[in-house]
């Protein structure tokens, strides 16, 4: 977790130095490989992470380490080549784990994952064949917006959709390679196909996701609807901009995009699902707090002050004053979760003396993630 914790606050001081502002580190490179940063070497580690624990090989734990480690050169004196290296190997091994996740469980889940992972495969690639980065931002979005298509369609289950949500949901997944490949070779074609795509994906997942129905429970199903429900609405707004005005490479209408899909839609996920995923992963307990809710409410309304004022009507301190106000969210969210897992502990160590005659320990947590996730959506 230490390569992915030092690749999320150098992409954050990296932000910092995009947005004109004064950083604590500064570096000829570090705006270069921001978006690597956030993109492979923190959220891409975290699902690699994910994935590893859920698959339960040892060598699966490559994909994680790979992905951060390469975040690490990235940030080292070495050549850039040893960073992306490192990270095409990373998404490599990402697949593997699909690929074994598919034998164990054939099911059009494990697909649209699968299929994430090869378009950060192709990410990479092109990213070490010099692909200027906002060319490379379609198959980074196809990667994380299909994963988390995936794991929501695997648990639509709980609800029993019928069976057009499956189809809609594969087939707008089938159709985003095929745009992220026209949109490298013709952006005025491409473009609009990927925002059409997006808003397929969006439009199926809010239609049959079961956050629609938890979003009126309480504590944690209520906090992860309502972070999921808004995350959707941040994809929405992707993938009207890219429908409507084509390819955005430069200038506010791709900061929009950009933090729209990484910020609004991704952030808001990992947010969503920190509760579930993380004691899963690291076997700590990390329980559901309502200062939870801070960060997260700071995250979107911020994001509405960048997008919605600075970016729409081309402020430059709007977009500062809102860029800094996501970090802050970003920054926040870590303490929450840190002095939510400290106070468990404390708790469990004051329960321990009264527990000393039972059985030591617990049963450890041995199912998949995703798994979790899903008993605590559905419990209200």
């Amino acid at each position: 977790m230490v390569p992915v914790a030092v690749a999320l606050l150098a992409g954050l001081d990296a932000a910092l130095v995009l947005l004109g502002l004064p950083a604590p580190v500064t570096t000829e490179r570090l705006p270069d490989v921001h978006g690597a940063l956030m993109v492979l070497g923190f959220v891409g580690a975290l699902v690699a992470l994910e994935r590893a624990v859920a698959v339960g090989r040892p060598l699966g734990y490559l994909s994680p380490a790979l992905l951060g480690g390469g975040g690490l050169l990235l940030l080292s004196p070495l050549p850039l080549a040893a960073g992306r290296l490192a990270q095409l190997g990373g998404t490599l091994v990402l697949v593997g784990l699909y690929a074994v996740v598919w034998r164990r469980q054939a099911a059009a889940a494990v697909a649209v994952q699968g299929l994430a992972a090869l378009l950060a495969v192709g990410s990479a690639v092109l990213w070490l064949g010099d692909v200027p980065v906002p060319r490379l931002v379609p198959w980074w979005v196809g990667f994380l917006v299909l994963t988390v298509a995936g794991e929501r369609l695997e648990l639509m289950r709980v609800a029993a959709p019928p069976p057009v949500a499956e189809r809609g949901v594969v087939g707008a997944a089938l159709a985003f390679p095929v745009a992220a490949a026209v949109a490298l070779l013709a952006p005025d074609a491409g473009y609009p196909l990927l925002g059409a795509t997006l808003l397929v994906v969006v439009g199926f997942l809010v239609r049959y996701d079961v956050a629609r129905r938890t979003v009126r429970a309480t504590g944690l199903p209520r906090f992860m609807a309502a972070a999921m429900l808004a995350g959707y609405g941040w994809l929405a707004v992707a993938g009207g901009l890219w429908l409507l005005r084509g390819p955005l490479l430069a200038g506010p209408g791709y900061d929009a995009v950009l933090h729209a899909v990484f910020l609004g839609f991704v952030i808001s996920m990992v947010m969503a699902h920190a509760p579930v995923i993380l004691p899963a992963v690291l076997r700590r307990p990390l329980p559901y707090r309502a200062a939870m809710w801070g960060p997260l409410v700071a995250l979107h309304v911020t994001l509405a002050v960048r997008v919605g004022l600075g970016d729409a009507r081309d402020l430059p301190v709007v977009v500062q004053v809102g860029g800094v106000g996501n970090i802050l969210a970003l920054l926040a969210f870590p303490v929450v979760a840190v002095l939510s897992a400290r106070a468990a502990a404390r708790a469990t160590a004051v329960r321990a003396p009264a527990r000393a005659a039972a059985p030591v320990g617990a049963a450890p947590m041995t199912g998949p993630p995703v798994a979790e996730a899903a008993a605590a959506e559905v419990t209200a």
